[in-house]
């Protein structure tokens, strides 16, 4: 096989699996819609949270924390769902 044939081969090949490696995260990614637009909003809110004055009597700390943990569940939810 001449360079020229190779060049041609690995021009056709390379694209084709770099989709199959990043392809079926996307797919999957899309199937949660949903816990995708949750775990963004919920980012938004600790963003928000952070942003806020801290005398709240304690409940901005409390809600931060919640928040916080909710993000995390969402995410294993999602890992979870990719899995099985």
């Amino acid at each position: 096989m001449d360079r020229f044939s190779r060049r041609s081969i690995l021009t056709a090949i390379l694209p084709a699996s770099l989709l199959a490696i990043v392809l079926p995260g996307t797919v999957k990614a899309a199937d949660q819609p949903h816990m995708q637009v949750a775990l963004e909003s919920l980012r938004n809110a600790k963003r928000e949270l952070d942003q806020a004055s801290p005398d709240k009597g304690g409940h901005r700390t409390k809600a931060i924390r919640l928040v916080n943990q909710a993000m995390e569940e969402t995410e294993k939810g999602m890992r979870f769902d990719r899995r099985h």
